[in-house]
């Protein structure tokens, strides 16, 4: 009676630990032969840039304070506050009346000394006057001669007029006010041509060159990009900052950027015309070894190791370990392992990746 009862138990079991071994056995043979969906995109060639970006100063092409150059009363204001004028224009004129008066002394007194001279010449030439009295008048001569010259500039220093063609700033004098030599009239700037100041970086200084274009941006008109030329690079850097001196020209017909503007700008230090580019998502960083999973022609993921160049807006430059066209896993790279198969998700969702 006691067998009777354990066989139907041991018969159980067996049949227990056979259904078991059936129900487990695709699961074992499926592990790890799934194909894992991902998104991938081909490695593209396209120009890439290498910028610095930097903190300037707009400039204009050329800024004086005009002052007066003579003592006297202002008689006449030749310009309106913001005006354009032209080189040479009128901008300010003293009276003249007593430095007319004094020339016209000064050129009489150089008629006497020239025809006291002119006898004098005769009398010596004939040996009857002494080196001495001849030395005498021609110094006399010389000395009115000199007092004319001195006489025509002060009257001609009582007109100032505009050294280039540039537009005026605000008038700091009144007509009728008497004024001395140095006396502020106003300001007269070029903004045709404007200029960007800069301080370069010593360590970007081996990729800057003249006539290399640069891209800026002023706070008064965000949207809009103004290009320049660069022209000289400072010969000597600051020791302070360790910086060089650039300066590049802007055509401003326009009149928009004044001087004293900030300039955001954005200084081109190379370009590469067919680098290769890939997103950003696809790059695995593993220590000091940058990788990608790309994906073989028979739908396998591969690791490939790389070298990153440029860094752009979403995008990084690869210098080796892949060829233009390979496809690289964007999205999908932390579920695979080298080797693994892979199903490519449709065109559509690459659509965030393509250019």
């Amino acid at each position: 009676m006691r067998t009777n009862f354990f066989l139907p138990c041991l018969l159980l079991v067996a049949l227990s630990a056979v259904g078991c071994k059936k129900n487990a056995a695709p699961a074992a043979a499926g592990g790890g032969g799934f194909a894992v969906q991902v998104v991938a995109v081909p490695a593209r060639q396209q120009a890439v840039s290498e910028t610095v970006s930097l903190v300037g100063s707009v400039t204009p092409n050329e800024s004086i304070e005009v002052l007066a150059e003579a003592d006297g009363l202002v008689k006449e204001i030749g310009f309106e506050e913001g005006q354009r004028v032209e080189k040479g224009s009128l901008l300010v004129a003293l009276e003249e009346t007593k430095l007319a008066a004094q020339l016209a002394e000064t050129e009489a007194n150089l008629l006497l000394a020239k025809n006291s001279f002119d006898r004098v010449k005769d009398l010596f030439r004939d040996k009857l006057i002494s080196k001495q009295e001849y030395d005498q008048a021609s110094g006399s001569f010389a000395a009115n001669e000199a007092g004319v010259d001195l006489k025509r500039r002060l009257l001609k220093d009582a007109r100032v007029t505009a050294p280039f063609s540039g537009i005026t700033g605000a008038r700091r004098i009144s007509p009728g006010q008497v004024i001395s030599k140095a006396t502020p009239l106003t300001v007269l700037v070029d903004l045709d041509t404007v200029k960007v100041e800069m301080g370069v970086p010593e360590r970007y200084l081996s990729q800057v060159r003249i006539g290399q274009t640069l891209e800026f941006h002023v706070a008064a008109y965000p949207a809009t990009v103004f290009k320049g030329e660069v022209y000289f690079i400072s010969p000597q850097l600051d020791t302070g900052t360790r910086t060089a001196l650039v300066k590049a020209r802007i055509v401003n017909p326009d009149g928009r950027l004044k001087g004293g503007m900030f300039a955001n700008l954005d200084l081109r230090l190379q370009l590469r015309e067919t680098a290769l580019v890939i997103p950003e998502p696809a790059i695995v960083n593993n220590g000091d070894t940058t990788s990608v999973f790309a994906i073989t022609s028979t739908n396998t993921a591969v690791m490939k190791t790389v070298k990153l160049g440029l860094r752009l807006a979403g995008k990084a430059e690869v210098l080796t370990g892949l060829t233009a066209g390979e496809m690289v896993v964007v999205e999908g790279v932390q579920k695979l392992r080298p080797g693994a198969p892979v199903k490519l998700a449709g065109a559509e969702a690459t659509a965030p990746y393509r250019d």
